[in-house]
């Protein structure tokens, strides 16, 4: 699945990860490098599985939680309206 930032979100990248500013309620979201990680990969056109893949090859972390964390990010991205 290829996430897609709706016209209204800005994003930056920075030392400590990347933030989102959605121009609709000037809400900002600062995602951590892992958050960052999962949704480059999944904006480069890779699927969830490929991001997971990307969270165990570059952080400690096993793969059933690397499985919830992208999951809960991209809820918590649609929910906000910020992705489609």
């Amino acid at each position: 699945m290829t996430l897609r930032f709706g016209a209204d979100v800005s994003t930056a990248e920075t030392d400590y990860g990347t933030v989102l500013l959605d121009q609709r309620s000037g809400d900002y979201w600062e995602l951590n490098p892992t958050g960052a990680l999962v949704v480059r990969t999944l904006m480069e056109g890779g699927d969830e599985e490929a991001a997971v893949a990307a969270l165990v090859a570059r952080f400690d972390i096993g793969r059933a939680q690397a499985a919830r964390d992208v999951d809960a990010l991209v809820r918590e991205l649609r929910g906000a309206g910020l992705v489609s």
